[in-house]
């Protein structure tokens, strides 16, 4: 069949991106579901820093492409085999395909799925091979989703099925933000009742990550960014105190919480952000790294600290998130008025205006911006 789609056809062209486009729409083919996969017609993706970090090239993948990772839609068509999903229910994405026999997979790591993460590296799907083309050539896909497209053909491994209580728009949120952030603090870090939480950058992870401090009962929840208009929604989110990002934002985290903080959490995708990060954190703390630098970023902490302060670094990748379990939990938790979701959305943007709404996400005018596919 034919589908309309975003394809990046080469990595690292200049903004503004309203005038270069580097994401162009076009029709492109997609094949039909073949076993183990699922066609899904998608009704909303929300615009990550991940698919930014691909146009710019910071992130490589191989190219060309059709982005997307955190989106949500109706599934239509079931290949053989699949039978967690049927038409006509709703799904959101797992970014990382859960192949379930390797040694992560068995251990409860999903996330860390070895042939996932192989298949993702290679704009394969879990099964092998692309089922997007144009003109003949093969089109990757971006992380098995590619959720800039009004359909997608993608493995059942890489699909959450969720009630239809929520509207689709909401719900392709907790495909990434609301997963990595909330994630990162629950799953991750573990945060329990009275600790103390520094998130630094409040995109739509930093901010999700914010709710998740509040949600798990930290006392104290500081938040960092370099934009005033993103404190308030801290602020709003639940946040006690907020430091606008400058020359002294490690002494300012100190002073706030008496010394520093048990979790800082870096969510830009900065070493030099992590490092500040990790010097906020108490003795005996730990800073949480949830952003992805660049390849060739190199943190630079003193070593004896790990030591004689017994401070930690921990990494956490979709925040260390079990999808199937952990997104219908998250999605509870917003009905029951507990994660207001509601100050992510940044505003909904067409399919054809995608490179617009690329240069709010670079410009930090945005937290969550999402691209209506179809009608929910």
């Amino acid at each position: 069949m034919r589908t309309r789609a975003a394809v990046l056809r080469e990595m690292g062209r200049a903004g503004p991106y309203a005038d270069t486009h580097p994401l162009s729409v076009e029709e492109v083919d997609l094949d039909p579901p073949g076993p183990g996969e699922v066609l899904v017609r998608n009704a909303a993706a929300g615009l990550c820093h991940s698919d930014l970090s691909v146009v710019d090239g910071a992130r490589p993948r191989p190219m060309p492409m059709v982005l997307g990772h955190e989106a949500a839609g109706i599934v239509e068509e079931v290949g053989a085999g699949v039978t967690l999903v049927r038409p006509g229910d709703h799904v959101v994405y797992s970014f990382v395909p859960m192949c379930g026999a390797c040694v992560p997979c068995q251990s409860g790591r999903v996330v860390l799925c070895e042939a996932g993460a192989a298949a993702n590296a290679r704009g394969e799907l879990l099964g092998g091979g692309r089922r997007l083309s144009a003109d003949g050539a093969p089109l990757n896909h971006h992380l098995g989703v590619s959720g800039f497209a009004e359909r997608s053909v993608v493995s059942a491994a890489s699909l959450v099925p969720v009630g239809d209580t929520i509207p689709l728009a909401k719900a392709a949120l907790f495909g990434c933000a609301l997963a990595t952030g909330v994630g990162s603090i629950v799953n991750t870090a573990g945060v329990r009742p009275g600790e103390s939480v520094a998130v630094f950058g409040l995109g739509g992870v930093g901010l999700s990550a914010v709710m998740g401090a509040v949600l798990a009962g930290a006392s104290t929840v500081v938040a960092v960014d370099a934009v005033p208009a993103k404190l308030e929604l801290a602020t709003q989110a639940g946040a006690r105190h907020t430091v606008l990002a400058g020359e002294h934002t490690v002494e300012q985290v100190r002073d706030l919480t008496g010394g520093g903080v048990d979790w800082a959490v870096e969510c830009v995708g900065s070493a030099a952000v992590l490092a500040q990060a990790y010097a906020s954190a108490r003795r005996g703390g730990a800073a949480v790294a949830v952003g992805l630098p660049h390849p060739s970023q190199v943190l630079e902490i003193p070593a004896v600290s790990l030591v004689a302060e017994e401070k930690r670094i921990i990494g956490s990748y979709m925040g260390s998130a079990v999808p199937r379990r952990d997104v219908p939990r998250m999605i509870a938790a917003y009905e029951a008025g507990r994660l207001p979701v509601d100050l992510l959305d940044s505003g909904s943007l067409e399919l054809d205006e995608v490179n617009v709404g690329l240069d709010r996400l670079a410009s930090g005018a945005a937290v969550r911006q999402i691209l209506r596919l179809s009608v929910d």
